[in-house]
């Protein structure tokens, strides 16, 4: 059985390239964008820990594109979301599959292998919460990969960017006045400022608190050698565009 790599995931500049051009067509064609990135997740995760026959358990699974990528990867999968309408993304709500809250996840306490979380925590108004019961439902030696997008980086406004970076509100108010209706995203209610010191700072309390060790803490995105920027204050919050945090449950 392989074992798990206590070594950092080596990101390459072609993988990035490839992974930025996809996110051109998030808008007009989700499912080209979500299939590339949810087949490059589950090649980053299985990096970290073995799929086949584990248990994923994704915390804002949405429509199915990550259900079939760890599927196709070996792992069992089970998701949830809060948001009936992402789960029918794809048509009928697929099983093993659960509606309910991040914040208080309906899954006992040491239960699966590996819980993952992708492009959620900058959702929910409360992310370290989530955060915290994602390793709460991990065995000890299981996997949490949390992966969210970050609030100064170029798409932390989401569909209201650039203008976010004059404040969220006035980036929601702009974007109903200009498309006639209120974004997908709105700030304060479905779309919160994290940053990545707050996920730096959070990582490593776990880990002083001896519930996790930190195994990687990386831009998503970017080639493995700008791993360098997430130690430079201000830059890393322009650059970083989505933030991964590799916890092992202790």
């Amino acid at each position: 059985m392989p074992r798990p790599s206590t070594k950092p995931f080596r990101a390459s500049l072609s993988r990035s390239v490839r992974l930025l051009r996809e996110f051109r067509h998030e808008q007009s064609d989700p499912a080209r964008f979500y299939t590339a990135l949810a087949q490059d997740s589950a090649a980053q995760v299985a990096h970290y820990t073995p799929l086949d026959s584990r248990l994923v358990f994704d915390v804002g699974g949405g429509p199915g594109y990550f259900r079939d990528a760890f599927r196709e990867a070996g792992a069992r999968y089970l998701a949830l979301d809060s948001d009936v309408g992402e789960l029918a993304g794809l048509g009928d709500i697929a099983t093993g599959t659960v509606v309910g809250s991040g914040m208080q996840l309906p899954v006992r306490t040491g239960c699966v292998d590996v819980c993952y979380s992708s492009n959620v925590l900058e959702h929910v108004a409360q992310p370290w919460t989530m955060a915290r019961e994602m390793v709460r439902v991990t065995k000890p030696g299981g996997l949490v990969f949390i992966s969210y997008t970050v609030w100064f980086g170029p798409w932390g406004g989401h569909e209201t960017a650039p203008w976010h970076f004059l404040g969220g509100a006035r980036a929601r108010r702009r974007y109903t006045r200009v498309h006639g209706h209120e974004p997908k995203n709105k700030y304060g209610e479905s779309l919160f400022p994290v940053t990545v010191a707050a996920g730096l700072r959070w990582a490593r309390e776990q880990e002083d608190a001896g519930t996790v060790d930190v195994v990687h803490l990386t831009p998503r995105y970017n080639p493995w050698w700008s791993r360098w920027m997430l130690r430079v204050p201000v830059l890393r919050e322009l650059v970083t565009w989505n933030l991964v945090l590799v916890l092992r449950r202790r």
